[in-house]
Order: structure tokens, then sequence, then C-alpha cells
């Protein structure tokens, strides 16, 4: 059982799963106007990273507290990567550029404590699995048409090897928003190594310019240049803390 102390200092605890994560290779001239002050952007071996991620957020609490019917639902977001020194230490991020659920209340929760960019859209989501492999697919409803994001895993999941595009993904344990005074809130998110499993098919279908802008949905009409399903686990994120 958490003590009052660790129960104060985090926000929100939750488990995610099945997290399909499309990886696309950017220019990072188009993530400039979205780096939060007192950041800078980090990249895999000098390269720059968006990744479009459908998961399951499931067991939902705030602040110790479950909400009856915002416990379980989808989210779909687009996030960048960032790192911020902090005397010798480095602390690896990401910053959302959108990030889509369901329900208006979680969106409205999510602007009010960390200034986060959420809309609240129609969601679905299919997941099929047997023996060999299994299928993934998040959808969301956009200026009424779907939009889908969808891929197939096949294998045993592993731990991601180090140096890996994988590892880089999926452990930065930070999250950093822009204030609309210019500052900036950090936030830490907790949980442990992930499973990854070596996906073929992946793809997203549908158009996101008027959210995304024109560049990053041009970006996003390429097939990504990697893509995985990480199994997902418990999080903790903590209060959200000005710089």
């Amino acid at each position: 059982m958490k003590s009052l102390e660790e129960l104060s200092s985090t926000f929100l605890t939750a488990e995610w799963h099945s997290l399909a994560m499309l990886n696309y290779e950017v220019d990072p001239c188009l993530l400039v106007n979205f780096v939060p002050p007192g950041t800078e952007l980090d990249c895999w071996h000098g390269k720059t990273f968006i990744s479009l991620i459908g998961f399951r957020f499931l067991k939902t609490r705030v602040y110790g507290i479950s909400f009856p019917f915002h416990r379980n639902f989808d989210e779909v977001n687009l996030r960048f990567y960032v790192r911020r020194k902090v005397g010798n230490d480095v602390r690896r991020g990401v910053v959302f550029v959108r990030e889509i659920v369901p329900r208006r209340i979680i969106a409205a929760a999510a602007r009010i404590f960390y200034n986060e960019r959420y809309l609240a859209f129609p969601m679905f989501h299919r997941i099929q699995s047997d023996s060999s492999s299994r299928f993934v697919e998040y959808g969301w409803k956009f200026k009424h048409s779907w939009n889908k994001i969808s891929l197939t895993a096949q294998g045993n999941g592993k731990l991601p090897e180090n140096d890996s595009l994988e590892k880089f993904i999926t452990e930065h344990y930070w999250g950093y928003a822009a204030q609309n005074d210019g500052g900036c809130i950090e936030y830490q998110v907790q949980h442990p190594q992930w499973k990854v499993w070596t996906t073929q098919d992946a793809r997203f279908n549908g158009s996101m310019e008027d959210v995304y802008g024109r560049e990053l949905n041009a970006v996003l009409s390429r097939p990504p240049v990697s893509a995985f399903l990480a199994e997902g686990s418990a999080v903790s994120v903590g209060r959200g803390r000005k710089l």
C-alpha cells in the first residue's frame, strides 16, 4: 500500500496495455515550435522521430480515486522526444503534439492539470490473437471519417536491446508540456521495462491535417520506418511541477 506521501506526489495510476507504436523519422525543423522551454530535442543516432501510438488505458485512478465510466478507455497520441539537463543528470522525456481520448472529462482534466493538448473523439479498439500472432487496431472518428492505426505482431516478445530504437522510444520517463505563460510543466512517468514484439503491415489510415498540421500529417502518410507492439504495464504519473 502506498504511503500518504507517495499518494500526494502521484497524480494518476493506471495500466497501459497493447501499445501499438508507429515511428517516423522527421525533419527537426518541424518540431521546433513544439519544444517546451528548458528542453531540447532528443535524437537517436542523429535522427529525430515522432511516434503515433495507440493503447489501452485501464484501471485508472486519479489521486487514488476511481471514477465510474472513466477507468478503462483508449488513447491515441502523437509525440516526440526531448531531454533536459539537471546538473549531471539527463532527463529524457516526451512531448505530446496531440492526445486523443473518448471522454471529454478526461480531456478537460489533462488540459487543466498539465496543459496537455487533449481532444475527445469517438474511439474503438480491436485486439485479436492466436497462437502465433496478434492483431491490434485503434480507431478514432474525426469529421465524419474514421482514422485507424493497426499492426500485426509476431513471434515472442523480448526486452529491447541496448542502443536500439525500441529502447529509445519506450524508455523516456518524463513528460513536458509548454505553458501559456511561456513556462513548462515537468512530470515523471514510472513503469518497468516493456517487452516488445516485431510487427508487419503497420499502418496509419486517415488524415489529421486539421489537428496535426499539414507537414506532420504528410509525414504520417508515409510508411513508418519502425513499428512494434509493446506489452505495457502498471504506470504511475507524478504531479506536475512548473519549471
